[in-house]
């Protein structure tokens, strides 16, 4: 049985029935309503008389004088006969708090969470056809701030520039139970311009990430929001605030690595744009085929494979421009002692080998977010090693995801552009 908190959010066992932005759902408690002057004018014979209006209004949540509702609520009603509805909520003082009218018309979330220990007035206005309107109002009470809260955090920062095939990943400082990921989706939006259908993929119960149904289009602007600042995560634990992020993808700059030919292909926008011989990995230690992305990018390096080979195999060697693809360790990057045999024979330890001048070329032109493709080498590519979002087929990936799929809802709607080029290293990770 969850707690009187979680109540106030949830309801009827799995199936939770509020939303944010464009994942709507109604909630349920009870509340008070009006319906004009209460019935008391005169009424015509057969008729429910001129002063009543068509349109009723109820909410349903939170209910009149409730006490300890989250910060996360929202407001959830029901409407009868309303061509026109308006939501209202104010804090004690009076003021007015922003928030966002759900796009099935049955509930209104607030822009950000509510300020612990206040109380709030919410009104529901409706209007029917015959122009008179109804209102409905509930007051209640938010909870004292909790002492257990988890913060979010986004790996990508603000004005961040990357590849088209960056997933949106977003990190969570305690697991979230697999009971509540649903309600954290709900909370959970992505705007692009233009409009991609995609969808979020749990990867593990600390860590969730978003791609679309086909790589970025080239030039997007994005925004995700996580509004989860107070929503009830399970075992008295809460969320710790709100967070937004706003980034855009550079060029389509897409490779590809053909084993058969020892050859990598870059595209740009659709055209190629060069062609590189290259040195993938030996019989005994193959590189991975699968699609991966760069993950960072490293002018110079060391890589040292003592502890992981041994003293027989293993080795300390200075890298330039090496560009990671996986955390077991296969990078793009140059490699001055392979170029003779570069197009033409395997020899490194799993990476992309390619000459100094091409090595140079790459970093100069890559991003974090860029997907690569190897083909036709001895073994695939593990999921999990690396961001691997895309080595999943889409029906794969939706299975990530602990919302039913709806590619009506999963096409995220256009936001208006804002043009912003702050280059291609990852900030700081901003925090909520």
């Amino acid at each position: 049985m969850r707690a009187t908190h979680d109540r106030l959010i949830r309801r009827g066992g799995r199936r939770r029935l509020f939303a944010a932005g464009v994942l709507a759902a109604a909630l349920a408690l009870t509340s008070a309503c009006t319906d004009g002057d209460g019935g008391k004018s005169p009424g015509w014979q057969g008729g429910g008389g001129e002063g009543t209006p068509k349109a009723t209004a109820t909410i349903t949540e939170p209910a009149a004088d409730a006490k300890d509702v989250p910060a996360s609520t929202g407001i959830a009603f029901t409407t009868k006969d309303a061509k026109d509805t308006t939501v209202e909520l104010k804090d004690s003082a009076g003021e007015a708090v922003e928030g966002t009218l759900s796009t099935d018309g049955k509930s209104w979330l607030p822009k950000g969470a509510l300020k612990y220990g206040e109380t709030y007035t919410a009104t529901v206005s409706a209007t029917g056809d015959d122009g008179k309107p109804a209102s409905a109002t509930s007051t209640f009470t938010t909870m004292a701030k909790p002492t257990k809260q988890i913060r979010i955090s986004s790996f990508l920062g603000d004005g961040q520039v990357v590849g088209v095939g960056m997933p949106l990943i977003v990190k969570f400082s305690r697991a979230i139970p697999e009971d509540y990921r649903d309600d954290v989706q709900r909370r959970m939006t992505v705007t692009s311009t233009p409009a991609q259908e995609g969808i979020w993929h749990w990867a593990s119960p600390t860590e969730i990430r978003y791609r679309p149904k086909e790589f970025w289009k080239a030039g997007s602007t994005i925004t995700y929001r996580v509004q989860a600042g107070g929503l009830p995560l399970g075992s008295g634990w809460y969320g710790r605030a709100d967070l937004t992020v706003d980034i855009k993808t550079g060029p389509a700059l897409i490779m590809t690595v053909d084993n058969k030919t020892k050859r990598m292909t870059i595209t740009k926008d659709g055209k190629v744009i060069k062609t590189l011989p290259v040195s993938l990995g030996k019989k005994s230690t193959p590189s991975s085929s699968g699609t991966m992305v760069v993950i960072e990018k490293l002018r110079k390096t060391v890589f040292d494979t003592f502890e992981e080979l041994g003293p027989e195999e293993g080795y300390r060697t200075k890298i330039d421009y090496a560009q990671r693809l996986t955390w077991g360790g296969e990078f793009i990057h140059a490699a001055p002692w392979s170029e003779g045999v570069q197009g033409r024979v395997n020899v490194s330890h799993g990476c992309v080998n390619v000459s100094m001048k091409d090595g140079a070329w790459l970093f100069d032109n890559t991003r974090v977010g860029d997907p690569i493709t190897v083909k036709g080498t001895e073994r695939k590519l593990a999921n999990g090693n690396g961001w691997t979002d895309w080595n999943m087929s889409w029906d794969e990936y939706v299975k990530g995801s602990a919302l039913p799929y709806d590619p009506d809802a999963a096409a995220s709607p256009s936001a208006e552009a804002t043009p912003d080029d702050a280059g291609e290293s990852p900030s700081a990770e901003p925090t909520a």
